[in-house]
């Protein structure tokens, strides 16, 4: 039966940096996160989800599902350092993959969302990959919120983000901003 659906994507920096706290708060709140977007039934039947690895393999760790059908998520692990471009090219290639697979099912399918945390630097380079994501001429470029750990460079998170970019100050943690989003993803599914 053909649905309308948001594509969530949860994109995690798993350098080395990450690793300790950063890396083990944002495991400890992601099955909140799965809890609280799912105890709304108007959200879970509209949501799917998926987890993606930002490592220097850029892998999906959990394959764009029903949020009824997630009965665990796979952990992230902070090892070795992030190759952002090619970390944007399975992000593109990912959601292009995935939304052509909902509408093959005869799904309508909302402008994806994705959740992106960092601690990236000015260094690193994701210019090239991340225009092509974000292409406005792409009818499926994402619109892209941003939350920084660490040493993160502000400016470098704000290039990242399309819709809102946060930096942890002590005042908000993974924790806190994990939900944050997900009350906002939940409102805008309810209001659609």
């Amino acid at each position: 039966m053909a649905q309308q659906v948001l594509p969530f994507y949860l994109v995690c920096d798993e350098s080395s940096s990450m690793s300790g706290v950063p890396v083990q708060a944002i495991n400890d709140s992601l099955p909140k996160l799965h809890t609280e977007i799912g105890s709304n039934p108007v959200v879970a039947d509209k949501t799917k989800f998926c987890l993606i690895g930002f490592n220097h393999q850029a892998q999906v760790l959990l394959p764009l599902s029903d949020l009824s059908s997630v009965s665990s998520i796979p952990g992230l692990h902070a090892d070795g350092g992030t190759d952002y471009s090619s970390a944007f090219d399975l992000l593109y290639t990912t959601i292009a993959s995935d939304v052509a697979q909902l509408k093959a099912n005869g799904d309508q399918v909302y402008r994806p969302a994705v959740f992106f945390l960092s601690d990236g630097q000015p260094g690193d380079d994701w210019s090239g990959a991340y225009q092509r994501l974000t292409d406005p001429s792409w009818p499926l470029h994402p619109n892209i919120l941003a939350f920084g750990f660490g040493s993160v460079h502000a400016a470098t998170l704000q290039q990242v983000a399309t819709v809102r970019a946060y930096i942890t100050d002590g005042s908000m943690g993974p924790d806190a901003a994990l939900r944050e989003f997900a009350t906002s993803l939940i409102q805008s599914i309810v209001n659609s």
